[in-house]
């Protein structure tokens, strides 16, 4: 059987990683907060790191604007938060901590940087204020955060789930437990 290059297995885990994240996020959606975003983002970096969960949030959040007609907020709010949690795992190869940058960077960077986007959006400055939409992405990112916490306890036991982040070079590690890296045969 021929070898699959690296680089179309990661396309493929990307692709099924956004794919996943248009679908589950309209469905599992409250008026005004997207928790399944924040899944999907502490999910996308512990599994594929900060490139790549960054990549998956703007893509996703592109789709879903153009799909679903949401406004700009699906990119201020999914962005910044797979940053700061790409960074905070990549580095600390903490799920906790993965989870804070995202509540950090989806419930008060992004939804601090909502504002302007909005008003240039709308053109209305006159019935919003600067913390307007943070109330709602802290609650999505809380929720999301949560959620994407107790997937992660599932999906660390599983051995494909270890490959893949050695695929993408992620650690396979947390603070209770210590993986082996496994090959890719």
């Amino acid at each position: 059987m021929p070898q699959v290059s690296t680089k179309l297995q990661k396309m493929v885990i990307l692709s099924l990683m956004i794919a996943l994240d248009v679908i589950l996020s309209p469905l599992f959606r409250i008026e005004g907060m997207a928790p399944m975003s924040s899944v999907m983002n502490v999910i996308g970096v512990t599994l594929m790191g900060p490139l790549y969960g960054i990549v998956m949030a703007t893509i996703c959040g592109l789709l879903r604007m153009l799909l679903l007609g949401v406004p700009p907020l699906a990119l201020t709010g999914a962005i910044f938060g797979a940053f700061l949690a790409g960074i905070g795992y990549k580095y600390s190869q903490n799920i906790y901590v993965a989870m804070l940058g995202e509540i950090i960077g989806t419930g008060l960077i992004g939804s601090l940087l909502s504002y302007p986007v909005m008003v240039w959006f709308t053109g209305n400055t006159q019935s919003m204020y600067w913390f307007i939409y943070t109330p709602r992405f802290f609650g999505g990112a809380i929720s999301g955060a949560m959620i994407g916490y107790l997937v992660f306890l599932k999906l660390k036991n599983v051995s494909k789930f270890k490959q893949i982040q050695t695929l993408f070079k992620g650690s396979v590690t947390d603070e209770y437990n210590k993986y082996p890296s496994i090959s890719n045969e």
